[in-house]
């Protein structure tokens, strides 16, 4: 059992030169989300818009392959620059390829759909805009079913067509940074057919508000030195796809709750206090010091709603490590217990988690699998040359040698996850306690 879902907000940038198409037409599902206050909440309409990195790239004079299974053309793409101005990205067909399906609230997003796989979605305020959330003394509610889920300024194209990630791995995948192509240096991966990692990533503060599956769940802030979206160079970018990990301007760890890794393997899966097996309602609080949505930031707070009862987050049973929230203790504990590097602390830990949370972030909604650790570091040991009863290796039931894409792609092909009821507002006016 390995698919994963994955739920969170990211600071997206705005690209600079991307050409965009028109073979295809863009239409993009709509998607209700909800706008609460003391008083009530009301529909907010919405929509979602698939990544460009999932988009069909061609030739602006026809439909020629500017970047085909894990390759770029080399006569329409010798550099960054000019594959920008030789090459657009165009709509998409959310059901038939991706697996995309909205209706009113909700939306559904399957694993593998022909030979897609994955998504990455955002929410968008109109055709061409994210919709930006500052969430500041504010709550982030949605409902999601992963029991489907196993574990095994000239710019063109823009948020439209889905351009502009960036997150604190400063991923190096990306097919357009910046307005550019990600051409110079491109290396196609080794174990994906559609992938590769080029010359340069895209840095920005990430809040991993849901990262998990049906047996494992992780909710992790990541600050970074630049809250906002920045461009970096090869290896000095740091993070998943970098030879050196902490060479970068971001946290690429960040301070995470996942219970099962706290000690608490009761309280989320099949038939457990949170009963993965039937869909329940995730609350985050992002609080601040003072009260206000210009206070510092202090704590982050899980809250789960099902069945009729709110759910406190499970307490750490890690010794020296108290608490069931993400906070400035609780995350200094958390790094001398599992001895890990404190880079959280180096990028101003909180407040610095706060500035990107001040500045606005685009929610991103996705299906996806790891071609670069299995995804073991959500639900396995991990690191897996790490002895499994050391504190904070063990993060969930999964064996070290599970997770490989591939056997997951082949047996696991109808795995969905759907996401519903999205709502933001005051603490305490998205769900009933």
């Amino acid at each position: 059992m390995q698919q994963r879902a994955l739920l969170l907000s990211a600071l997206v940038a705005v690209a600079q030169a991307q050409q965009a198409g028109t073979q295809k037409s863009e239409t993009k599902p709509s998607l209700t989300w909800q706008k609460c206050t003391a008083s009530g909440c009301t529909d907010q309409s919405g929509s979602v818009g698939i990544d460009a990195n999932w988009r069909w790239v061609h030739s602006t004079s026809g439909s020629t392959n500017c970047y085909t299974g894990n390759t770029w053309d080399a006569t329409l793409c010798p550099d960054d620059e000019t594959c920008a101005t030789n090459c657009a990205l165009d709509g998409a067909d959310y059901s038939s390829t991706y697996g995309v399906e909205a209706s009113g609230e909700s939306l559904s997003l399957t694993f593998k759909t022909g030979s897609n796989v994955g998504s990455r979605l955002f929410l968008m305020e109109d055709d061409s805009t994210y919709q930006i959330f500052k969430l500041l003394n504010q709550e982030f509610t949605f409902d999601v079913d992963v029991s489907a889920l196993p574990a095994y300024e000239n710019n063109k194209a823009g948020a439209k067509y889905g351009t502009g990630y960036c997150d604190a791995q400063c991923p190096r995948d990306l097919k357009f940074i910046n307005g550019q192509g990600n051409v110079d240096g491109w290396e196609p991966s080794s174990n994906d057919a559609n992938a590769g990692v080029g010359g340069h990533g895209s840095c920005c503060a990430e809040m991993d508000i849901w990262e998990a599956n049906s047996i494992s769940t992780a909710v992790t802030a990541h600050p970074c030195k630049e809250a906002g979206q920045t461009m970096c160079e090869g290896d000095n970018c740091g993070g998943t796809y970098s030879s050196t990990r902490y060479a970068g301007t971001c946290d690429p760890d960040g301070c995470d709750i996942n219970p099962y890794r706290m000690g608490n393997e009761s309280f989320y899966g099949p038939g457990k206090t949170v009963d993965t097996s039937s869909k329940m309602t995730v609350v985050t609080q992002f609080i601040t010091s003072d009260g206000t949505a210009t206070g510092t930031l202090s704590e982050i707070k899980r809250i789960y709603v099902q069945n009729g009862k709110v759910i406190a987050n499970s307490a750490s049973d890690i010794t020296g490590v108290t608490g069931n929230s993400i906070n400035s203790d609780f995350c200094t504990a958390q790094k001398e217990a599992f001895g890990d590097q404190d880079v959280f602390a180096q990028y101003n830990g909180m407040s610095g988690m706060g500035e990107g949370l001040e500045q606005g972030m685009v929610l991103v909604m996705s299906l996806w699998d790891d071609h670069y650790a299995n995804m073991l570091w959500l639900d396995s040991n991990y690191p897996t040359d790490a002895t499994a009863t050391d504190p904070g290796v063990a993060r969930g039931t999964c064996g070290t040698d599970s997770g490989k894409p591939s056997d997951v792609e082949s047996a696991s092909a109808d795995a969905k996850v759907v996401f519903s009821n999205i709502k933001v507002g005051p603490i305490g006016s998205t769900y009933s306690s």
